[in-house]
Order: structure tokens, then C-alpha cells, then sequence
């Protein structure tokens, strides 16, 4: 199963004690998922459509212990032109409307498409808001594979719902963006501290302490990556350097000889020949008397400087 799947698996089980939470989780799956459709004899049914039968059984469950309601989910072949079956819902008759009224929802004329007010009493509270945002994402929502990337997003059909959604999730301070991708509008959040945010709003706290311990080994490995790299940088940097300054030498040495040297340079000289390896403190080391890094280091630069001025000669003769 997917990060995706898991997460929507535990929402699914979850059931808010708080009626007035569970009417914002129905509200959304209705805005997501659900149409007020007229019949021919002029009755009027809510339903519900899903590809997903974790949606079907979640609404099932909160329907039964909100309003008490028993209603049928029926099994449907999807069309030709896509795969799977699609779950249905429905309501009828004076349930239906004890189910608007409570979800405060009204219906767009000739599509029937479900929508909720910005300032609606549901969402007045935090706890209901975070509801809210679990029932869409359970019905229209996904997250990527934490071990692959950070994101997450929620789908909606309509503008003004992407909107409410973006500012509901904004009111938890996360910075939640929108996104046309074809004909839909995609709420979506991409850093990975704001994911697991989101998931806290959620209550999904198992996939939460999943995503953490997936991030906490993303960063360790980053970490020593980005160490390893640093001291790969800094061990060619200093190969690079010595081997510049025993070229350097060697060409002091055939030219001018050691003994056109003062007794400190000819003395770093030799020792730089015999340990070419070795680092500006151990060469430091090997002198008598001692001298510490910047001093080896001046010496080095002052060879190098003649190592120049003698290829700058030797190119002006030829």
C-alpha cells in the first residue's frame, strides 16, 4: 500500500466524538463527492460517488452516528472509459434535508454540485476545521512517498472551494497554495515540516511518526553526504596544493638548486620532497626548529613565487 493509502486508512477509522466535528467531515466528503440530484418524479436525492471505498464506508459510519441515519452502498461499474467501480450513496426525502440544513450546504442549480459558505457556522471552530480538512483530503486528496519527495495535495472541482479550503488550512499557519492543473483546482503544500503539520491537523498521528522517522534519516543522510563531500573537497584541495608545490620544488631544484635557498626554505623544501603527503602541521613538525602552520605555509608560497618567476624567464627566453 502507498503512503497515500496508509494515511487515508487510518482517517478512515478515525470517528470524532464531537457531533459538530462529524457534520464538518460529512460537509466536506458532500462538497467533494456529493450532488443534489432531481429524479423524473420530481424527487429530490443526495448522493454520494466514489471510486474509493474507504470515502463510502467513512460517510456510511458518520452518517449512522450523527444523524442516524441507515442508508444502502450500492456497487456500480464505472463507464467505458474508465477503469473500476464507483461506490454510491444516497439519501432521499426528509433525510436528505436533515442533512443539508445541518451541513449548511447549498446546491448549485442544473449541476447540483454542493458547496458550503466561507463563514459558515461549521467551520467556526478549530477542531471542526481540522475535520474538515480530513473529510477532503480522505475523499480527494494525496501525498507523495516521503522517501522519494514532499508533497501534498487535495483536489477540488470548483475555484471557490480551493479557496476555502486554502484559507481554512491557512488558518492553521501553513502556507497551502493553489495550482489549475487541467480543469481542477489543486491546494497543494510541498515542505516537508508544513506535511507533517497537515497531518497533525488531521489526527493521522501514526503516518505523522512515519514521516518524521522517514525525515530524521533524510537528514542524517544528507547530513553525513554533504560532511563526506566537504572533506572530499577539502583532501583535493590540499593533493592539488602539494602537488603544485613539489613541482614547484623540483623545478627550483633543477634550475637554481637548493643552495640559492636561505637555510628555512631549503629546509621546507627537502621536507616537502621526502613527504609529499604529508599536511602543512606534520611538515611543521618534521623542522628544526619546529614552526607552526602559517609559517610553513609562507615558506611554501614564497618557493611557489619562485617556482613562477623562473617559468616566466625561462618563457621570456624562449
Amino acid at each position: 500500500m502507498s503512503f497515500s493509502g496508509m494515511v487515508k486508512e487510518e482517517l478512515s477509522r478515525q470517528v470524532n466524538a464531537a457531533r459538530h466535528c462529524r457534520v464538518a467531515e460529512i460537509a466536506a466528503i458532500l462538497c467533494v463527492c456529493g450532488n443534489l440530484e432531481r429524479l423524473s418524479n420530481g424527487q429530490e436525492v443526495l448522493k454520494v460517488h466514489t471510486e474509493n471505498e474507504l470515502v463510502a464506508r467513512k460517510y456510511f459510519t458518520l452518517l449512522k452516528k450523527t444523524f442516524n441515519i441507515d442508508t444502502v452502498v450500492s456497487l456500480h461499474e464505472n463507464t467505458p472509459l474508465k477503469r473500476g467501480k464507483v461506490y454510491l450513496v444516497e439519501i432521499e426525502k426528509q433525510q436528505k434535508e436533515i442533512v443539508m440544513q445541518a451541513c449548511k450546504l447549498s446546491a448549485e442549480a442544473g449541476t447540483g454540485s454542493l458547496s458550503i459558505a466561507e463563514h459558515s457556522l461549521v467551520l467556526q471552530q478549530s477542531c471542526c476545521k481540522r475535520a474538515f480538512v480530513r473529510g477532503m483530503f480522505l475523499s480527494a486528496g494525496s501525498i507523495s512517498d516521503p522517501r522519494k519527495g514532499y508533497h501534498f495535495e487535495i483536489v477540488c472541482s470548483e475555484e471557490e472551494k480551493a479557496k476555502l479550503l486554502q484559507d481554512v488550512i491557512r488558518s492553521f499557519q501553513i502556507d497551502a497554495k493553489i495550482v489549475l492543473r487541467k480543469k481542477s483546482y489543486v491546494v497543494y503544500v510541498k515542505e516537508g515540516a508544513q506535511i507533517v503539520d497537515m497531518l497533525a491537523i488531521m489526527e493521522a498521528n501514526v503516518a505523522l511518526m512515519n514521516l518524521e522517522n522517514i525525515r530524521i534519516l533524510k537528514e542524517m543522510r544528507n547530513s553525513v553526504n554533504r560532511k563526506v563531500n566537504c572533506e572530499t573537497a577539502n583532501i583535493n584541495k590540499t593533493v592539488n596544493a602539494a602537488v603544485k608545490q613539489v613541482e614547484d620544488i623540483k623545478l627550483i631544484e633543477k634550475v637554481r638548486g637548493f643552495q640559492s635557498l636561505n637555510e628555512g626554505l631549503a629546509e621546507t623544501a627537502r621536507v616537502r620532497l621526502q613527504y609529499p603527503e604529508a599536511t602543512l602541521k606534520e611538515l611543521g613538525m618534521m623542522l628544526n626548529p619546529q614552526v607552526g602552520k602559517s609559517g610553513v605555509n609562507h615558506r611554501l608560497r614564497k618557493l611557489s613565487a619562485l617556482a613562477d618567476e623562473l617559468r616566466e624567464n625561462k618563457e621570456e627566453l624562449l
